[in-house]
């Protein structure tokens, strides 16, 4: 009996031993406090001392502590982890419309047609022909739509181009093409590192948006093969785009063509302003 306790006891330690810690210490965070405690003691000795030599060091690691301490480092994530999830959501939508027969090529309504600025709505006609609903019926907030027969569904791009708004700290309703032109190429290579380059050229009513080395590629390559998706609202990352535009023009934009090169680093997307 005894010896039984004795193991139940040990099994119970073993499993303490490697049961693992709920709390991950966060290496930067420690060297920060490290860093400012002893900046803090170097400027106290300094200052009994009156030590200049002290007074410097105090300083210098009291302000390498307070950067650490304020420029935390940012949670990664696999592209390919999120390049699954989205693909997942995308295929159930294509199949879906595969099913109710729609055939028409989806519209990416300005904002006017929502209550919220930060809103977004699609429009897919049953037959395949450009019809825009009345801004009433799309304010209904209802997926099916009879006057005329449609799918109104949310934009796979819409968190994206709110994420667009954020960084730049810009309202795209409130802007134009030409500001899209010079700050969005910018946006995708520095600040949020999507894409190698960016370039957005107008001619007419049609938008040549040509996007090279993105995180997106292999998303995009996925998507090709869902017709009813790549044909008609596109990924995330040419949705995005299409509300970014929509916004800025005050204008319905279907997306006309997606092109991916051979070798998957280059994405051509052809966007159409519609008039009402």
């Amino acid at each position: 009996m005894l010896r039984t306790r004795k193991q139940q006891l040990e099994s119970k330690k073993e499993a303490l031993r490697h049961k693992p810690s709920k709390r991950k210490r966060n290496p930067s965070l420690i060297m920060s406090y490290i860093l400012l405690l002893l900046g803090a003691i170097s400027l106290t000795i300094s200052i009994i001392y009156m030590s200049p030599m002290l007074a410097f060091i105090g300083s210098g690691l009291t302000f390498w502590g307070a950067l650490l301490l304020f420029i935390r480092p940012t949670k990664l994530v696999k592209v390919n982890l999120l390049d699954s999830t989205a693909i997942s959501s995308l295929t159930t939508i294509d199949r879906m419309i595969n099913d109710l027969k729609y055939r028409g090529k989806a519209i990416y309504l300005p904002p006017r047609y929502f209550k919220e600025l930060k809103g977004g709505t699609i429009f897919i006609p049953s037959k395949k022909e450009i019809i825009i609903p009345p801004a009433e019926e799309v304010a209904k907030e209802k997926v099916f739509l009879k006057k005329p027969n449609g799918l109104c569904l949310t934009p796979p791009g819409l968190s994206l181009v709110n994420l667009y708004e954020k960084e730049l700290g810009k309202d795209f309703a409130k802007v134009n093409l030409n500001y899209l032109q010079n700050n969005l190429p910018k946006l995708f290579i520095e600040d949020l590192e999507i894409a190698e380059d960016l370039e957005i050229n107008v001619e007419g009513d049609m938008i040549k948006v040509k996007i090279m080395g993105s995180i997106y590629n292999n998303l995009c390559k996925e998507v090709r093969k869902l017709s009813n998706v790549c044909n008609s609202f596109g990924c995330a990352l040419c949705s995005s785009i299409a509300i970014a535009l929509t916004r800025a023009t005050g204008r319905p934009i279907i997306i006309k063509k997606t092109d991916l090169s051979k070798d998957n680093k280059t994405i051509e997307v052809y966007y159409q302003m519609i008039e009402e």
